[in-house]
C-alpha cells in the first residue's frame, strides 16, 4: 500500500481520488498462526502491531466479531493523560503518552493527536492536598505536572464559574501534554500498520471457543473455522470475564457501563480537557465542535452497550454546574462502552496461568490512554514469555500476594475497593 502523505492528497485530488486503496487487507483466515489475538479494537491491534514492528513476528491473526472500530475504542471520550499517582501506573501511562506521541508517524495515519492539556479541578483543601501530592510525584519521575491557583483556570477556560456557591473551584491539577485522540481513527491507524506489516485483520470472525490441551493454549475455534495457534492473545475490553471463561479461567474483573454524549456543533469554547472534581463529570471538544462529556460508572454489571437516564440526568447537572453556558446546548447522541473494572483500579498484562495464554484488560477508566503501551507491552510478554519492567506488577495474582495497586484510594485491601 503506497504510505498516506499530503502530497499524495494533492494528487488523489486531482485525478479523482481513482487510486486510494483499503487501509488494511481482507483475508481469509488461514488454518494456523504465530500467534491469535482475539479481539480487534486499538488494544488488540496494538499488540499485532508492536509484534510485527518490534519482534519482528507477523504471522499474526487479529480475530474481531463485528467492524474495527465499532467495538470500546469508538465508545469513549477520547483522553490521552499519564497523571496518574502510583509510579506502577504513572511510568506506564508515561510511556504510553510518548508512544502517543509519535504514533501517527509510526502507523503512518492520521490518528488526529492533539496535546491540548487536560486539567484536574479541585474545590476543598483535602482535594488541593491530593492534587498537589499526584503533581509531585509526576514530576518526581519525570512527567509535566502544574499546580493552577484559580486565576490560572479562569485563564485557561473562562466559562468555569470559579465562583460557584456550592463548588468553588480553588484550582487543579493541569498536565499540559495531555489531549485528545479521535478513538476510532486509532483502531483504524493500528490495522492499517499492522497489515502492512502481514498481519491479518479479520473481521466478522466470533471466537466461541479456546482449545486447551495438557496445559498449554493451542487453538481458538470461530465462527469461521477452527485456528491453530502457537500463542494466544485476550485484548477484549469488557467482555474479558467471558473470553477468559473459555479457557476455564475466572478473572477478577466486573463489566459495568461507562457512558459518554456529545452535543451539536459549536464554536469555539473549551481548549482542552477539563474535570470537575465535585462529580465524576469530564468535557471536552471536538474538531468538529461538538462538545464531547462524559461520567462515572452505572452502579450495576452490564454489557448493554445503552445508556441510561439517571446517569444522563448527573452528568448534565455537574456539567452545568461547573460551566452554566452548558445549559443552552443541546445532546445529540449517546453511547455506552463497557468498562472491565479490577478491584483496585488497575489493569492486567501478563501471563495467564495456562502456558502461551496471554491476556490485557482490566482496563477501567484508563483503556484508550493506555492503547498503545498496552499493545506494546503485550507483545513483549507474549514474544517472550515473559513481563516488561512496565507491567510487571500487572499481574492476576497482585490480589491473593496483597501487592493490589489502589489506584482509587479507596482502602488497603482490595476487598474494600
Amino acid at each position: 500500500m503506497a504510505r498516506y502523505s499530503a502530497f499524495r492528497i494533492v494528487m488523489e485530488g486531482l485525478s479523482g481520488n481513482r487510486g486510494w486503496q483499503p487501509a488494511w487487507r481482507k483475508p481469509t483466515p488461514k488454518t494456523s498462526y504465530d500467534v491469535v489475538v482475539i479481539g480487534g479494537g486499538g488494544h488488540g491491534l496494538a499488540t499485532a502491531h508492536y509484534l510485527a514492528s518490534v519482534h519482528g513476528i507477523s504471522n499474526v491473526a487479529v480475530l474481531e466479531r463485528g467492524l474495527i472500530g465499532q467495538g470500546n475504542t469508538g465508545r469513549n471520550t477520547t483522553i490521552v493523560r499519564s497523571n496518574y499517582l502510583f509510579p506502577e501506573n504513572h511510568h506506564f501511562y508515561e510511556h504510553s503518552l510518548k508512544l502517543w506521541e509519535g504514533l501517527e508517524q509510526d502507523l503512518n495515519y492520521n490518528v488526529m493527536m492533539s496535546q491540548r492539556g487536560v486539567l484536574n479541578l479541585f474545590h476543598t483543601d483535602a482535594q488541593k492536598h491530593a492534587a498537589t501530592r499526584r503533581g509531585n510525584a509526576m514530576q518526581l519521575s519525570g512527567i509535566d505536572a502544574e499546580l493552577f491557583d484559580r486565576d490560572a483556570v479562569r485563564a485557561y477556560c473562562p466559562l468555569i464559574d470559579t465562583n460557584n456557591g456550592r463548588f468553588p473551584v480553588l484550582g487543579g491539577l493541569f498536565q499540559r501534554r495531555g489531549g485528545t485522540a479521535r478513538h476510532d481513527a486509532v483502531a483504524w491507524g493500528f490495522a492499517h500498520a499492522a497489515s502492512e506489516r502481514g498481519v491479518d485483520v479479520i473481521e466478522h470472525c466470533e471466537v466461541t471457543g479456546i482449545d486447551v490441551e495438557g496445559g498449554r493454549a493451542v487453538g481458538v475455534r470461530t465462527s469461521k473455522g477452527p485456528i491453530r495457534a502457537g500463542k494466544v492473545g485476550i485484548a477484549v475490553a469488557g467482555h474479558t470475564s467471558q473470553v477468559a471463561a473459555m479457557a476455564g479461567l475466572t478473572i477478577a474483573v466486573e463489566s459495568h457501563l461507562l457512558q459518554a454524549w456529545v452535543s451539536e456543533g459549536l464554536k469555539p469554547m473549551i481548549d482542552g480537557v477539563v474535570t470537575f472534581g465535585a462529580g465524576h463529570f469530564y468535557i471536552s471538544q471536538s474538531d468538529k465542535g461538538s462538545l464531547v462529556f462524559g461520567g462515572g460508572l452505572d452502579g450495576y454489571n452490564s454489557f448493554a452497550q445503552r445508556g441510561t437516564l439517571p446517569e444522563g440526568e448527573h452528568v448534565f447537572q455537574a456539567g452545568v454546574a461547573m460551566i452554566p453556558a452548558l445549559s443552552r446546548v443541546r445532546a445529540l447522541r449517546q453511547w455506552a462502552g463497557v468498562m472491565d473494572m479490577t478491584p483496585d483500579a488497575s489493569p492486567f498484562i501478563c501471563k495467564t496461568p495456562i502456558q502461551n495464554l496471554y491476556m490485557t484488560g482490566g482496563w477501567c477508566y484508563g483503556g484508550f490512554k493506555a492503547t498503545p503501551a498496552s499493545g506494546w507491552c503485550h507483545a513483549w510478554t507474549i514474544a517472550r514469555d515473559a513481563p516488561h519492567p512496565l507491567n510487571a506488577a500487572y499481574t492476576l495474582d497482585r490480589f491473593a500476594k496483597g501487592k493490589g495497586i489502589d489506584e482509587k484510594g479507596a482502602g488497603p485491601f482490595f476487598w474494600a475497593q
